[in-house]
């Protein structure tokens, strides 16, 4: 007893998606080539700054920390790109062929986008407020007591 209904689409609609599918197409190739010029900038900045004598400081490992923290950032980046790029791709194939399935396989893209997107500023919402009350308690600690 399956409750499957039908979903049709009008031409307005039609051109939206595929409007859509475009721009996020484009959206994606723009965060592709972010990505490459970030990992790019890491392994530049690594060597370049190991050719700087850093001698035996506390900024002596500034260098593998940068080309790592580029590496990561780059990683962290590349998963939203990549549902978007899948969405468009797949959005572009089902409007094609005009596949309700291919059309439910691009919006599962989009929705893991906009899903991790979400989660992402929840991340960084926390580690403000964390960032705010650690920055509040040293303040605090440092006021004269009288």
């Amino acid at each position: 007893m399956e409750n499957q209904s039908k979903l049709e689409l009008n031409e307005q609609a039609i051109e939206a998606l595929e409007s859509s599918a475009k721009w996020c197409t484009f959206l994606a190739v723009m965060g592709f080539i972010g990505i490459g010029f970030m990992l790019l900038a890491g392994l530049m900045m690594g060597s370049v700054m190991s050719a700087l004598p850093m001698g035996d400081g506390p900024f002596a490992n500034i260098k593998q920390f940068i080309t790592f923290f580029y590496v990561i950032m780059a990683g962290i980046y590349f998963p939203p790109v990549y549902y978007l790029y899948r969405y468009a791709s797949d959005m572009k194939h089902a409007l094609l062929n005009s596949s309700s399935d291919m059309v439910s396989t691009a919006l599962q893209y989009l929705k893991s986008h906009h899903k991790y997107l979400g989660i992402s500023i929840i991340v960084i919402l926390s580690l403000y407020i964390i960032l705010i009350i650690g920055i509040v308690a040293t303040a605090a600690s440092h006021i004269p007591k009288m």
